[in-house]
This record gives C-alpha cells, sequence and structure tokens, in this order.
C-alpha cells in the first residue's frame, strides 16, 4: 500500500472512532427504545459504509431472536418473521458468541433467505456480531452490503464495540421500561386502595352512628351490669370511630387534600393537647406521662388541630407498645430555629432496619398472623404525612428490639 493509501485509511479510522465516540455519548443520554435501535443501525450502516444494517433481539420467554430494528424497513414488518436459533446466521452467531463474516451471502447454507424474501431486500455480504452484556448475549447485530468490496477484520472490530455500546444502551431502556411500567401498577394500585379507604370509612360511619347513638340512649336507661354492657359497646364503637378517622386522614393526605390553618402556639400546648387524648388509655394501662419540657413557651407556626393529631398517634404508638406499668416521656427543646419534640418509650423496640420501614403504610414489625398489638399500622404514616406537609421531619430510634424507642419530630420555630 502506498503511503497516500496509508494515510488515507488513518484519516478514515480516526473518523470511525470520533463517530464511536459521539454514539456512545449519544447512547448514554438517550432512554426511548424505538429511538436508540434507530440510531444504532443508522450508525452502524455509516461507520461500515454499507447498504443496511439490523439488531435481533432474543425474546427470553419464546426462546428465539426477532427482528427489532433494519435500516429502512417497518420494524412491524420485520416482526413477523422469526428467526431460530437453529439453522440460521444470527442464531449460530447469539450460540457462539462470535463473529461471522460472509462475503458470499447467498451461497452459504446458514443465511436465512426467508428475511431477504420477507422485506424484498437482496443480501450479498453480510457481517454479524454479538451484542454482549456482562456475562450474557442480549441480540446480534448485522451489517450486509458493503459499498466498497467486502468486509474485513477491521470492520469486525469497528462493529463490535458498537454491538457493546448498544447492548448496553438497550439493557438500560429496557430496564427503565419495566421500572415504568411497575410504577403505573404500583400507582393504579394506590388509587384503588385510596378509593376503598374513603369508600369504606365513609360507608361505616352511619352503621356506627347508629350503634353509638343507641349505645348511649341504652346506658342512659339501664342500670348495673346492663349499663356496663352498652359502655363496652360506646368503648368499642370510639375506637372504631378512630380507626375510621385515620382512614379518612391518610386519603387526604395521599390525594394532597388535607387542609392546613398555621397559627402561632407553643409545642408545649400541642403536647398537652396530645397527652389529654391518650392519658386514659395510658392509666388503664398503669403507664406514666412523663413531662420533659420548660413551662417557658417555645413557639412554633402549624396547625395545632392536625399536629395535635400528630402526636396522638406518636403516643397512641408508644402506649402500645409500652409494657404495663412503664413510663412514657414526652420532651421538647429549642435546636437554633429549629423545635425538637420526642416521644420515649421501654417498650419492644424497633429493629435497625427497620426504623424507616414503621412509616409506611399498613406497615406491622409483628408477623400478620402472631400479632399481640392492635392498630392498622397506618398512625405513624399519617404523622409523618401531617408534620412534614408543614416542613417539618420525623423519623425513629431504636437500639432494637427490646430496647425501646424514640420518635423524634422537628418543626420550624416561629418567628
Amino acid at each position: 500500500m502506498t503511503k497516500t493509501g496509508q494515510l488515507r485509511d488513518l484519516s478514515v479510522r480516526h473518523q470511525q472512532l470520533l463517530r464511536l465516540v459521539e454514539l456512545s455519548v449519544t447512547l448514554n443520554s438517550t432512554l426511548d427504545l424505538d429511538a436508540l435501535l434507530q440510531l444504532i443501525t443508522a450508525t452502524a450502516t455509516e461507520l461500515l459504509d454499507c447498504e443496511a444494517a439490523s439488531i435481533l433481539l432474543y425474546d427470553e420467554k419464546n426462546p428465539r431472536l426477532y427482528f427489532a430494528a433494519a435500516t429502512g424497513s417497518d420494524p412491524a414488518k420485520l416482526a413477523e418473521i422469526p428467526v431460530p436459533m437453529e439453522g440460521s446466521l444470527a442464531g449460530t452467531i447469539f450460540r457462539t458468541n462470535q463473529p461471522i463474516i460472509l462475503n458470499n451471502a447467498e451461497q452459504d447454507p446458514r443465511h436465512y433467505s426467508l428475511v431477504s424474501d420477507h422485506i424484498k431486500f437482496k443480501i450479498d455480504t453480510l457481517l454479524g456480531v454479538p451484542m454482549p452484556i456482562k456475562d450474557r448475549t442480549v441480540g446480534v447485530l448485522e451489517a450486509v452490503n458493503k459499498h466498497d468490496g467486502v468486509f474485513t477484520d477491521s470492520d469486525v472490530a469497528i462493529l463490535t464495540v458498537t454491538a457493546a455500546h448498544a447492548a448496553i444502551a438497550i439493557n438500560n431502556a429496557r430496564l427503565l421500561s419495566a421500572t415504568r411500567q411497575a410504577l403505573e401498577k404500583v400507582k393504579e394500585t394506590n388509587q384503588i386502595k385510596s378509593h376503598f379507604l374513603s369508600l369504606a370509612s365513609h360507608e361505616l360511619r352511619t352503621p356506627l352512628g347508629i350503634i353509638i347513638g343507641y349505645a348511649t340512649f341504652l346506658q342512659e336507661e339501664a342500670k348495673g351490669e346492663l349499663s356496663d354492657h352498652a359502655q363496652q359497646v360506646l368503648n368499642a364503637a370510639a375506637q372504631m370511630r378512630s380507626l375510621l378517622d385515620q382512614m379518612n386522614n391518610l386519603t387526604l393526605l395521599q390525594a394532597d387534600e388535607m387542609e392546613m390553618r398555621p397559627m402561632k402556639i407553643s409545642i408545649q400546648d400541642i403536647l398537652n393537647f396530645a397527652c389529654d387524648e391518650i392519658k386514659y388509655f395510658a392509666a388503664r394501662r398503669d403507664l406514666g406521662l412523663v413531662y420533659a419540657f420548660e413551662d417557658d413557651p417555645i413557639y412554633i407556626d402549624v396547625d395545632p388541630e392536625k399536629t395535635t393529631l400528630a402526636f396522638v398517634n406518636l403516643l397512641n404508638n408508644a402506649t402500645r407498645f409500652s409494657p404495663e406499668g412503664s413510663e412514657i416521656v414526652i420532651g421538647a427543646i429549642e435546636q437554633g430555629d429549629k423545635v425538637m419534640a420526642w416521644v420515649q418509650d421501654n417498650g419492644i423496640g424497633i429493629p435497625v432496619d427497620k426504623l424507616q420501614k414503621i412509616f409506611e403504610e399498613f406497615y406491622q414489625i409483628e408477623p400478620p398472623n402472631t400479632r399481640r398489638y392492635g392498630g392498622l399500622g397506618i398512625g405513624l404514616t399519617i404523622a409523618k404525612g401531617l408534620i412534614e406537609v408543614q416542613g417539618g421531619k420525623i423519623w425513629a430510634e431504636s437500639e432494637g428490639l427490646g430496647k425501646g424507642a424514640t420518635l423524634k419530630v422537628l418543626l420550624p420555630k416561629a418567628d
């Protein structure tokens, strides 16, 4: 080869390498699968100076190869062509994981003529390489009909690099697509769940109101043991109404329809209101409520009703999981421009790896078939939503099972 020819070849190789770098950047920034496939075939055709290129991907559910894209061809029409793993050139490349050059394709028995017949495309020369990712092959990249001469080892090297980049990009696009589909299913499931919660909390209120009304009437009219029975019905109904209120609050939070009316109020007042709500239940279990905050008011700017409800849920959680006769500490302190409040118990504790999960909807530390403690598992979820919607933070701390837990809340201090 003359010096002029060598320089020309070097220039061509240089341009090809630059194009490969550009392709790599573009592939890594494109996550639309159809756009990726068209880009890969167009780039392969350009780099190898050939008439067309095609991508065959492996179908894991129905073990075979299928055409996913080809230069100038209808993808839907190509997808109709089943490419067997045995007896086809693409199948051989896929199974052996080795490139193949055919510079007289029609004379080779491995050439799958059905493709040519189907898309009315005559194939003279062909180069095919596997598309590897990690320890597996996802498909085959083919280039056909070299414009000037035949396919060479240099073409194999270029198409192999292109195929490697393409395999990674296609895998990423597939993962994104699968993630989006999963998220859509989760979204649909959450909508169904929210609708059920809203419907159930609404429909159960009417019969519950009737039960409370008749039980109140019976308690007023009855005496002795019958009056005690009526009180038990009222207590159970009150507990059920509390559960319905929680279901309704969760639905409102999920739908972003919770109305907030912020005002300046002290954290001490909020905590006292919350303790008043649960002191009867705490007394029934001989639980002591210990206050760990100063009398001097520390002001926050929050919705008093909703913030009190958040701390009621934290206190309900503490009373439910604390052993009888133990203490629950309720505290608050200033921390710069924030106010820290907490509820600390000496109960069953929380495994370290579950400190975040306890705030998830309907999550229970206990297995459902061996539960000893009540509740729907949405109290902490509601508390988290009510605190965070007001610009606060909430988290749990525990050294593990049997070592108690502390639920902490950080709220902005009022000006």
